[in-house]
């Protein structure tokens, strides 16, 4: 791209890369769309001006100038000055999303032993971070939620866009937790009571789709792909074809209690035997570890080869690019990730999915940055 399209912006992230939507753009839809448009545009470029934004729209000026008008109105937009030229004509006005003019609030309740959250910028970044020491679950849990949503509120110096939260579980996208043992919520209406509490926009997902977000805007992510979580249980968010999937009961990605094979193995906190969590998750991979050092690759091997047979049929069913996971390095890098990826091309068809491949996440802090992609997809339409 040349100058004009605003290439040596430090906030390029690569190119637009919006979460497709699965319907088509009715006329009273069209503003909507092409707000998001435009905003999906500058968040991903940088500042150019106006006539850059209609080429690289295909908007006509005239909508625009409106639009932008509506913008700087509203404090998302400003300009930035003009650009130098050296032809004739009155030199442009370079004009940017204000990436300083507003935060957003991030919680991740995913972690064993802390709810942790951050303030982040427009751009992904963690300015400020908290946490606080989880509770048991139920009310307690969520007043400590509250508490730390609402401290975080108040250090930020700039108007809060919204408060992003990944939970563990199963969330409705109204944000209702229909099941989240670990926290002791069933239809936990968790983003109604927030929002209520803290007079703010708050959006709630299932963790590893939050994860997944993140992935797909910060992390250059195919298009069609599945990142699995790994800590002290094992989830996974999906998206293919750039729109994520939560499926009819809003439960896509939740393989961690599948069983892998019909041989038995370790007894799931679930109370079946063999479920890919009791497989996979860093606590139990811990734990069988310090039982007996000397076994350690033989662990790692054998919960890679659990992985490889869970992820196989999702691979061939979805047409997958690329399988990323998010967990401690020490334990999937290496052994783990080769036996997986060994046993997805062994259980899938010679020559089609060879070049899956199977990665670590290069993102620290990905549930909190993935709630800050909710946060902008859904105030500004932003991912």
């Amino acid at each position: 791209m040349n100058a004009e399209s605003g290439d040596s912006s430090p906030h390029r992230f690569g190119s637009a890369r919006k979460l497709r939507t699965s319907t088509k753009v009715l006329p009273e839809h069209a503003r909507g769309h092409n707000r998001a448009l435009v905003l999906q545009t500058l968040y991903h470029a940088g500042a150019m001006s106006r006539a850059d934004l209609s080429r690289e729209t295909g908007l006509t000026r005239v909508t625009i100038s409106d639009l932008v008008g509506e913008f700087i109105h509203d404090g998302i937009v400003v300009e930035k000055g003009i650009r130098e030229t050296t032809g004739p004509g009155k030199p442009p006005i370079l004009i940017d999303i204000d990436r300083d003019g507003h935060r957003i609030v991030g919680l991740d309740l995913s972690g064993p032993g802390v709810f942790e959250g951050a303030l982040i910028s427009l751009d992904g970044v963690v300015l400020e971070r908290r946490e606080v020491p989880r509770p048991n679950g139920g009310t307690a849990a969520y007043e400590a939620v509250r508490s730390l949503a609402e401290e975080l509120v108040g250090l930020s110096t700039a108007p809060v866009l919204g408060i992003g939260v990944g939970a563990p579980g199963i969330v409705r996208p109204d944000g209702m937790v229909l099941n989240s043992p670990n926290l002791d919520w069933v239809d936990f209406p968790l983003e109604r009571l927030l929002s209520a509490a803290l007079d703010l926009p708050v959006l709630v997902r299932n963790d590893a789709n939050a994860a997944v977000l993140a992935e797909y805007t910060f992390g250059q992510a195919r298009p069609d792909m599945l990142l699995i979580k790994i800590g002290r249980g094992v989830g996974a968010g999906l998206i293919s074809d750039s729109q994520p999937l939560v499926g009819s009961r809003f439960a896509a990605g939740e393989i961690g209690h599948v069983v892998v094979g019909t041989d038995g193995g370790p007894r799931c906190a679930c109370g079946k035997d063999g479920c890919l969590e009791a497989w996979l998750s860093a606590s139990r991979l811990r734990a069988r570890i310090a039982e007996d050092p000397m076994s350690e690759e033989q662990v790692l091997r054998e919960a890679g080869t659990r992985l490889g047979v869970a992820i196989a049929p999702i691979v061939a069913a979805l047409d997958l690019s690329e399988i990323v996971l998010s967990g401690p390095a020490d334990l999937l890098a290496g052994t783990l990730i080769d036996a997986a990826t060994r046993t997805l091309t062994e259980r899938t068809l010679e020559g089609v999915f060879d070049d899956v491949a199977i990665r670590l996440t290069a993102q620290d802090d990905i549930v909190l940055r993935g709630a800050a992609v909710m946060v902008l997809s859904g105030q500004l339409g932003v991912s």
